[in-house]
């Protein structure tokens, strides 16, 4: 029997050079470059459903890309860093599709990749086939896992991912429940995607924690994304007399909970969804119906944590958002800008910047602060993977504009409170 190899980056780009045997002074390699230039790919959801999660990329890769033109040392030598950045259109075969270009066109020597396991995941199975270095961000840390069908104590060879995880955005929301002296009945809205699945997950999601801490959860299924009536699960929790509604949602497919919600009079007192709540372009279109949801917080001004690249605090970075977009700040931002502080990192301390290998080894080593807290891959809960803090809280309007206040910290007191929760 034979054997097919896996058509691999490398392997594709050795059987090109042994095909083409152009002579050397023609190739444009590294090694006739005075100043070398190590390529940066990036992948996130520029359009679609996903793209509240890409709203800040142009500011924060603009200025990444300012700060990079500067040279990055390595072993006495400055390179140069270029980041070439392609849109998922939120579709993970686009995502796929667009990381195989990088790697095989655009011949990337790392890739990075956020927002949710659609953009997250197939990236990074991507950069895995390939055996290209890949860091990834803005995705719980267990549909990253295993969702990719990862072995716990055999992990992954070339992908690592920084984020929390479902215990931690579970902990915070029921931190923020346990001050509001509600009916402890929840409802459940979980799409038949890769979040989706994952938070409701039987063993691994939402359903056990709950019930150990004492919460009755309504589950009424899967639903699938874009759908226009939630008239069964909205039906299922006013029998069940819910009175907070949880889940992880798109921000279209919540409009559309919400709307029916409305229609139908089922007033529950707490609403908290990850995900389709992380906005302020999200929470604005919902107009005064939008005031005093809830959903977990990564990142705000109030973090305490500054950036590693530039000295940034995160109040810093949020307001010079808001002040060159005419937009409020976004908790990607932090994260976005983080991605690239561990890609400066690694180049750095990378033994050799002309080996994958050597790159890919320099990942794991991490120990840095950065705008979104600490990254360290040698302090996490599984292979691959290392968490950054995370608290909860409520969108409050304040005379027009809404204001997401931090109103749970238990789990990382370092990060303020800046308000109290309040019912619907």
């Amino acid at each position: 029997m034979i054997k097919l190899l896996t058509p691999t980056r490398r392997r594709f780009l050795t059987g090109s050079a042994a095909m083409l045997a152009a002579p050397a002074i023609l190739r444009g390699t590294r090694a006739y470059a005075q100043t070398p230039t190590l390529k940066v790919g990036h992948v996130s959801p520029r359009t679609g459903p996903l793209a509240g999660f890409a709203e800040a990329d142009d500011y924060v890769l603009a200025a990444i890309q300012d700060h990079f033109n500067t040279g990055v040392e390595n072993n006495g030598k400055t390179w140069n860093i270029e980041i070439i950045s392609k849109d998922s259109q939120s579709n993970p075969n686009r995502a796929a599709e667009v990381a195989a270009d990088l790697i095989l066109g655009d011949e990337v020597d790392i890739i990075v990749a956020a927002s949710t396991p659609d953009t997250v995941n197939p990236v990074s199975d991507q950069a895995e086939i390939n055996e290209v270095p890949c860091i990834t961000t803005d995705c719980p840390w267990q549909p990253y896992f295993f969702g990719r069908n990862g072995v716990p104590g055999r992990g992954f060879d070339y992908t690592y991912h920084f984020f929390w995880g479902l215990e931690d955005v579970i902990g915070v929301f029921l931190d923020m429940w346990g001050q509001s002296g509600v009916t402890k009945v929840v409802g459940g809205l979980f799409p038949n995607d890769a979040d989706g699945n994952a938070w409701g997950d039987a063993e691994l999601g939402m359903p056990k924690p709950l019930a150990a801490a004492g919460y009755a959860l309504t589950d009424p299924g899967r639903y699938q994304p874009l759908t226009d009536d939630f008239s069964n699960y909205i039906n299922a929790f006013k029998d069940a007399g819910a009175e907070i509604v949880t889940g992880n949602m798109i921000a279209p497919d919540f409009a559309t909970f919400w709307s029916q919600a409305a229609q139908q009079g089922f007033r529950p007192r707490i609403v908290t969804i990850g995900k389709a709540l992380l906005f302020p372009s999200a929470i604005e279109s919902l107009g005064n119906r939008g005031d005093g949801l809830s959903s977990e917080v990564w990142w705000s001004p109030n973090h305490p944590f500054s950036s590693s690249l530039t000295g940034a605090s995160s109040k810093d970075l949020a307001e010079g958002y808001a002040a060159a977009s005419g937009r409020p700040w976004t908790q990607p931002i932090g994260f976005k800008h983080a991605l690239f502080e561990v890609v400066a990192d690694v180049v750095r301390r990378a033994e050799d910047l002309d080996d994958y290998e050597s790159i890919a080894a320099a990942i794991p080593k991490t120990k840095l602060d950065t705008i979104v807290g600490p990254v360290d891959w040698s302090n996490g809960p599984i292979d691959n993977v290392t968490k950054t803090p995370l608290v909860a809280g409520q969108w409050q309007k304040e005379g027009d504009a809404f204001d997401l206040k931090i109103v749970a910290n238990s789990a990382a007191p370092d990060i303020p409170l800046t308000g109290e929760l309040k019912l619907l």
